[in-house]
């Protein structure tokens, strides 16, 4: 029997520079919704990508002296290693500037044009760069961008133009007959009473001011705006062709099942999109999601500050699995979630080492030294075992029950409560207790048995979240990977199966302190440009100071003598530096840039009264000062002459 298909997709990035956090949640939630599809039957069809044009990245592009092919090339490539990194299993990475899309964009133009749904016009309005939209001053938030509440200008500009209003009616009417279609119910509400039913305007899809786009092709002066250029990534991925033979992946998957975005988009997906299919007679996607933000604790993302927090950072610090837990974990259905350094190692260390990590060791081990690691189910059962039992077996339906409703985080929450019932019948057992008692040798080995097969079912339902620790998991335990009709009858694990004699510690516990101290050392690119999400600030400058403020710091110039790589670190080098008479072991986040080699011998500036800290376990005695240009290129900051080691610098 063939699986029936299922169509997930994100939005696509906007190429303007490296996502942070918040930006790389919405690809980790999609994964775990396609890979969770994925596991109970379906073929899914994951596609994600890269939004490409528009005046900002013209601007950017100019600013840096290259073409903005050669910017969004770069940009392109940064976001699909960070999705990578993050073990997302898409099936398709798009980018605007694909030659099929572009092709594709110019027809659907032209025929939305050739029925009359796009006419020219000009705009006069007020208009933020940032977002690429124009606005009437009812629109305006105090005079800002409703959007980012950034500033705005006035513009008159040739465009053209699609007549959203022929479709408002057959929308509104689509929406009230679908209501599963905007998720969650609340942003159908705002669609409905703040757009739709207060009347559409019609849409600019097209631009004069600036050329990097799509050319309309029967009137080059002008390319194709965003929406269509953006939106349209969602058909085209999937070898939609018009006035020709589509690709049967089209056929086969269209309408997406899904389209996963965050909730400031959700405007242009629920109305302007759908609008768009209608005017090219095709059938609107089944569901948009618009999930909430991820944040930082004071609601604000600023480089200057030094509080923005990227994906690699957190993997260098956690590890993959670690940070999806978190991401997923920690986000309400609805509201924004918050996300902090304290907070991750709180969650790691209570929730991934102690609760999980901790109960997968002690299992084996105790395996280990009570049967040499072998498992037989003796049957010698009770009633505390059938509670246990029960609750495993029901793990899998609440598991089900939460994602059919795209609660990603209750789903997750589900199966540690599998775990924390794991640690509970431990305790209820007493193996250690039984251990001691040669009458109730069968009765022990009945409950690892317990244990390892509970431990088991939770492992294969946490694939969709925490795919290389539930192999990791299952590994340890020598179990195969099993499919969810696996799960339906306790007992799947072969009696007489030995698990490893060596159990690896899956989450080792971290001192907040030593977290904090790495924290301080990540020193992220001063760029100065815009984030493309509210709520993120623009660079700032650092407040004013006095002479006497500067006059705290000591700066000297410090030798390397010796430098060698700090071994739990993909970041740090360790130096040894004279300065004067003393030499000072300084712990430095340059790996990436220099070599141990590069640093002997060379003369550097060293902050010789910075309090010491420890990172990845190494004492650090000081800050080597460096310089950092906007691609995160580092240089060591060194003396124009030769001066002896130990000068001051004033």
């Amino acid at each position: 029997m063939s699986k029936k298909p299922y169509y997930i997709t994100t939005a696509i990035a906007y190429t303007s520079g490296k996502p942070h956090i918040g930006n790389t949640y919405e690809i980790v939630l999609a994964d775990s919704i396609a890979r969770y599809k994925r596991f109970v039957g379906f073929d899914v069809r994951f596609q994600t990508g890269t939004d490409e044009h528009g005046q900002k990245i013209e601007l950017k592009a100019q600013e840096a002296g290259i073409t903005p092919k050669e910017f969004v090339d770069q940009t392109a490539g940064e976001i699909k290693r960070i999705w990578d990194l993050m073990n997302t299993s898409y099936d398709k990475f798009i980018r605007t500037t694909d030659e099929d899309h572009e092709e594709q964009v110019q027809k659907i133009f032209k025929k939305l044009y050739d029925k009359g749904d796009i006419y020219k016009g000009h705009y006069d309005g007020l208009y933020c760069t940032p977002c690429e939209s124009f606005f009437t001053e009812s629109q305006l938030v105090d005079g800002k961008c409703p959007d980012c509440g950034r500033e705005v200008e006035k513009k008159q500009e040739e465009a053209y133009f699609f007549r959203m209003s022929k479709y408002e009616g057959k929308l509104i009417d689509y929406i009230e007959k679908h209501p599963e279609f905007i998720q969650p119910e609340s942003r159908k509400n705002e669609m409905m009473n703040n757009f739709l039913k207060v009347g559409l305007q019609d849409l600019c899809v097209s631009r004069t001011s600036f050329k990097w786009g799509i050319p309309v092709d029967f009137d080059p002066k002008h390319v194709v705006y965003v929406w269509i250029d953006a939106l349209t990534n969602y058909i085209t991925g999937l070898g939609y062709k018009l006035d020709e033979t589509s690709d049967p992946m089209f056929e086969k998957y269209w309408p997406c099942d899904l389209h996963l975005i965050g909730k400031d988009i959700l405007r242009f997906h629920t109305i302007y999109w759908p609008i768009m299919l209608m005017a090219l007679d095709l059938p609107l996607p089944k569901q948009v999601f618009g999930h909430p933000w991820l944040i930082q604790s004071d609601g604000k993302m600023s480089k200057s500050k030094g509080n923005v927090i990227y994906a690699d950072d957190l993997v260098d610090m956690f590890g993959v699995d670690a940070v999806r837990y978190f991401v997923l974990h920690e986000m309400p259905f609805e509201n924004d979630g918050v996300i902090s350094w304290e907070l991750l190692v709180e969650r790691l260390n209570s929730d991934l080492a102690n609760t999980l990590g901790n109960l997968v060791n002690r299992t084996i081990s105790m395996s280990n030294k009570y049967f040499d690691g072998e498992v037989n189910n003796k049957k010698v059962a009770e009633d505390v075992d059938n509670e246990l039992i029960e609750y495993a077996l029901d793990t899998r339906l609440r598991v089900s029950k939460a994602m059919d409703k795209l609660r990603v985080a209750d789903a997750m929450t589900e199966i540690f409560n599998l775990f924390k019932r794991c640690n509970k019948y431990i305790d209820e057992t007493m193996p250690w207790a039984l251990a001691k008692d040669e009458e109730m040798q069968d009765r022990l080995a009945t409950v690892l048995y317990n244990l390892v097969e509970s431990i088991v079912i939770g492992a294969t339902l946490l694939e969709p979240y925490m795919p290389e620790t539930s192999e990791k998991i299952l590994a340890q335990l020598n179990a195969p990977k099993r499919k969810v009709n696996d799960i339906v009858k306790f007992g799947g694990y072969a009696s007489g199966t030995k698990v490893t004699d060596k159990p690896e510690i899956l989450f080792a516990r971290l001192d907040l302190e030593e977290v904090m101290a790495k924290v301080a050392e990540l020193q992220p690119a001063a760029e100065a440009e815009e984030d493309d999400n509210p709520g993120i600030d623009l660079e700032e400058k650092k407040p004013e100071i006095t002479i006497d403020d500067f006059d705290k710091v000591q700066l000297q110039i410090g030798q390397v003598i010796a430098c060698e790589e700090v071994k739990k670190s993909k970041k740090l080098l360790c130096s040894q530096v004279k300065i004067g008479s003393e030499v000072r072991q300084i712990v430095s986040g340059i790996k990436a840039h220099y070599s141990p080699e590069d640093m002997v011998g060379k003369k550097v500036i060293v902050v010789t009264n910075l309090k010491p800290a420890k990172l990845a376990g190494v004492e650090s005695q000081g800050m080597i000062l460096c310089a950092e240009d906007a691609e995160g290129n580092l240089s060591l900051i060194t003396s124009e002459k030769d001066f002896p080691h130990g000068a001051e610098i004033r």
